[in-house]
């Protein structure tokens, strides 16, 4: 019966040394990151991989708590770990997926090197939120001209300010008022859109407009 109660306690021994043995902790730029060496295995030819062997061939001193000491940013680890634990790339809104590269490359994690690399190409090349341009036209008109320029405006042009510049000129016996109306257009970005330029009649009406 003793012998019996012995293997018993020797078999329990034997797991929690096992099982503590599985748990690896990391200094990583003076932040400690608690993992395992299972998720430390997800990429065998990783530089943490090599770090966490029993008979490792990598020479890494450790701190006063047993720690695994690694100088690099710690900012960036918490990605790198979070990969190596579910295989899926996250990165927090406050960091460069640049910076995350440059950590995937010094642990030479292949996948995740892929993964950012992706997402930086996927960034650069989605189209801007606000991606067309718009063209500004100024025209002089007097007022009795001002709603039959509302109903003939077409091809995009959209109807944008009215600025009162006096009555400078006189139409019969009556002083008419003049005014600058102003109307935009929006443009694409394509290098194949050609865009209309202000005639130089239009430009000083502008100019006109902008002192007033």
């Amino acid at each position: 019966m003793a012998d019996e109660v012995n293997d018993v306690s020797q078999s329990i021994l034997n797991t929690s040394q096992t099982g503590s043995k599985q748990w690896v902790t990391l200094n990583v730029g003076g932040t400690s990151f608690l993992t395992t060496k299972t998720t430390l295995s997800r990429d065998q030819n990783s530089f943490l991989y090599r770090l966490c062997k029993e008979d490792s061939d990598l020479i890494s001193d450790k701190d006063e708590k047993g720690a695994y000491m690694i100088d690099r940013d710690p900012t960036y680890f918490s990605s790198i770990l979070n990969y190596l634990r579910h295989g899926k790339l996250i990165i927090n809104k406050d960091l460069e997926e640049e910076g995350v590269l440059e950590e995937a490359e010094f642990y030479n994690i292949t996948e995740l090197i892929r993964l950012v690399k992706e997402r930086i190409n996927q960034r650069d090349t989605r189209p801007l939120k606000d991606s067309k341009k718009h063209v500004y036209r100024v025209l002089q008109c007097h007022e009795d001209e001002i709603t039959q320029m509302v109903s003939t405006m077409s091809d995009g042009w959209k109807f944008e300010q009215l600025i009162n510049i006096g009555s400078q000129y006189n139409y019969g016996n009556e002083d008419q008022a003049e005014f600058l109306f102003v109307v935009s257009r929006e443009y694409g970005t394509s290098n194949n859109t050609k865009e209309a330029e202000p005639t130089d009649r239009a430009k000083v009406l502008q100019q006109m407009g902008s002192r007033m």
